[in-house]
């Protein structure tokens, strides 16, 4: 065992486990998707928009803590000490940006806004594949979160759940394939361009470093061209098609979503 290998155990040792904050939210998420799925009418509702909520959040934890474990696997032993490997959402440098603003959006637009929360000391992980693997697990979870949502929507499995429940699901599952497709696209300040900016000249990096910080705003403001709109969510309905669910399902979920209207 090399003295980097005996570090980096010894910090995960003193990680401190998961966080009761994250318990708390999958307790909140159970509780959420059994009401959604036993209640009617205004109490289904609400169910529902605590439901899609809390597994946001979740989906949100489990994205960041997979760039924080690939990180600290590729070098990184810094993420431990952060908090970062604990799940737990109020360890995040950038709260408002990782949890506050993706809430926001998905309560005014119904669209799942990539967070960007943890600090990766990129210096101490060597190779430029382990670079990409850091930006491209994040990604890698929603679409995960999404299987998971949608698949057995899909395949029948849940034939016979109640139909707010199964909208639920949709919805929820349309959010983690909007985040996909969002962080995927090769765009400053995402993941997309996380993973090839390592087989980048530095001088392009150099060039590119600058904008980050715009990245996520510029696309949003791209995205109410109509025409950009349309190829996006294109690719959006094409995605969750591929999981055998019709979008229909998703819009009927956003619609219980909004409880107030």
């Amino acid at each position: 065992m090399t003295f980097t290998d005996a570090r980096r155990r010894r910090t995960n040792a003193r990680s401190g486990g998961v966080s009761p904050v994250f318990l708390g939210l999958l307790a909140v998420f159970a509780l959420a998707a059994w009401g959604t799925w036993t209640a009617y009418g205004t109490g289904a509702r609400l169910a529902i928009f605590v439901f899609v909520l809390a597994g946001w959040v979740i989906s949100l934890c489990l994205h960041e803590y997979a760039h924080a474990r690939s990180a600290f696997h590729g070098g990184d032993v810094t993420v431990a000490a952060k908090g970062y490997l604990r799940l737990n959402p109020f360890a995040y440098s950038h709260a408002m940006l990782s949890v506050v603003l993706p809430v926001i959006f998905i309560i005014a637009g119904g669209i799942g806004l990539p967070g960007g929360a943890v600090y990766i000391e990129r210096a101490m992980i060597s190779g430029r594949w382990k670079h990409s693997l850091v930006s491209a697990v994040g990604p890698l979870v929603n679409l995960l979160c999404a299987a998971a949502l949608l698949v057995p929507l899909g395949t029948g499995v849940l034939t016979g759940a109640p139909v707010a429940f199964a909208a639920a699901c949709g919805f929820l599952g349309f959010l983690q394939v909007t985040a996909t497709l969002l962080n995927l696209l090769p765009v400053p300040g995402l993941d997309g361009y996380g993973i090839v900016e390592p087989w980048l000249s530095y001088e392009v990096r150099q060039q590119l470093a600058p904008i980050s910080r715009f990245g996520l705003l510029a696309v949003f403001l791209v995205l109410w061209i109509p025409a950009v709109n349309e190829l996006f969510f294109g690719w959006v309905y094409d995605l969750f098609s591929v999981f055998g669910v019709s979008p229909q399902l998703a819009s009927l979920g956003n619609g219980l979503f909004r409880f107030w209207q």
